[in-house]
């Protein structure tokens, strides 16, 4: 299957991108991308001889200009910042140095530049803070996933699905749906598998569609179900803390202040279509801080853990106690009965007994636990 004409040359830097990494698998990555071995194998040739000009159409323009004057680099600064509104003076110098420009200001010469032409608001400049961050050693160990918010489009409601990387900051998915169902992000979520493999768990906040563990007849909803017998851990954040989700909460307010604040879009599919120019420049092009300056895309590589064409059997250990669950999430022990998630109906769930409690067990879905019991408080 040829490359897809949609956004082809973003696709192609993205499939290079991951296919460069070290521990890569490039067949599985071609099975992914949908595209033959011999035309991914070319294209990796000519991006190690070419670089990044193996995939755009060369440019006339030249990579230094030696009798540049100084307004013309302060020109290239207020350029760099009118493209990316949102980008201090680090990212803006950090990506005229990619550019190949020649004699690039520092960082706090390209900020005396933002404020000479009155490019940083006062209250910017005092919101300014250093934060102490935490990440995943690994790529993959770790997605967080979200909705951001909602916005009127002239055709109706757009919701904004988004995921994250939680090691190297790289978007995922920035996907346009027209509400918050399961059966509206699950499709989209198998396509995020299909391209980049399967994480170790997923973070989200509490409520539909992902669940919550303070409710518990919704501790596991039914896209949780699904996760977890994809073998994906599930989590949740604590509530009213949304800084556990951290980096999908500032990557949301990037893509606030670069696509949505002061824009309007006509449906579903224009939204999508800047939600992709976007997610490219924020994965490939624009610096991070937390990273060093580098983008998203160095820090990244797809998973080894490939999305199953069917789902795996329901296992637990052999000294656990196994029960169906029944309509309206009800399970019976014996003369006992309680409740459990709905969406386990016609699953089968383990009760787990603790070496410390004579009577209480851990429940457990697959290989998540959900819960506990204890069977000297339940009714007959």
């Amino acid at each position: 299957m040829p490359w897809q004409p949609r956004a082809m040359m973003d696709i192609k830097q993205e499939f290079v991108s991951l296919a460069t990494q070290p521990a890569a698998n490039r067949r599985e990555l071609c099975r992914r991308f949908g595209i033959s071995p011999s035309t991914a194998y070319a294209l990796l040739k000519r991006h190690a001889q070419e670089g990044a000009g193996a995939l755009t159409p060369r440019s006339r323009r030249p990579h230094a200009s030696p009798n540049r004057t100084s307004e013309e680099l302060e020109q290239a600064v207020l350029d760099v910042r009118c493209e990316f509104p949102s980008w201090g003076a680090r990212k803006i110098a950090r990506r005229l140095r990619d550019l190949d420009l020649q004699g690039v200001p520092s960082p706090s010469t390209v900020t005396a530049i933002l404020h000479r032409h009155g490019c940083v608001p006062e209250a910017a400049s005092l919101a300014a803070q250093h934060w102490q961050r935490f990440e995943h050693a690994q790529p993959n160990a770790l997605w967080q996933m979200d909705f951001k918010g909602e916005f009127a489009t002239t055709q109706g409601w757009c919701y904004p699905l988004t995921l994250i990387d939680d090691h190297s900051r790289y978007s995922l998915a920035v996907q346009a749906c027209a509400n918050v169902s399961t059966a509206s992000v699950q499709p989209h979520l198998q396509q995020v598998f299909q391209r980049y493999g399967l994480p170790a768990r997923i973070n989200t906040d509490n409520g539909a569609p992902w669940g919550s563990p303070r409710e518990p007849d919704n501790s596991l909803s039914k896209l949780a179900v699904w996760l977890i017998r994809l073998g994906i851990r599930v989590s949740h954040s604590a509530p009213y803390h949304p800084q556990t989700n951290g980096k999908i909460e500032r990557m949301h307010q990037t893509l606030k202040e670069d696509v949505l604040s002061g824009r309007a879009y006509v449906d579903l599919p224009d939204a999508q279509r800047a939600f992709e120019r976007w997610r490219h420049t924020y994965n490939q092009v624009r610096p991070h801080d937390s990273l060093g300056l580098d983008t998203p895309a160095q820090h990244y590589c797809a998973s080894a853990r490939s999305y199953p064409a069917v789902l795996p059997g329901i296992e637990y250990l052999p000294g656990d106690l196994v029960l169906m669950v029944g309509w309206n999430g009800e399970v019976r022990l014996n003369k006992h009965k309680f409740r459990v998630s709905n969406a386990l109906l016609k699953l089968p769930i383990a009760l787990r007994a603790r070496t410390s409690n004579d009577g209480c067990f851990d429940l457990f879905f697959c290989h998540q636990r959900f819960g506990h019991i204890d069977l000297r408080t339940l009714s007959c």
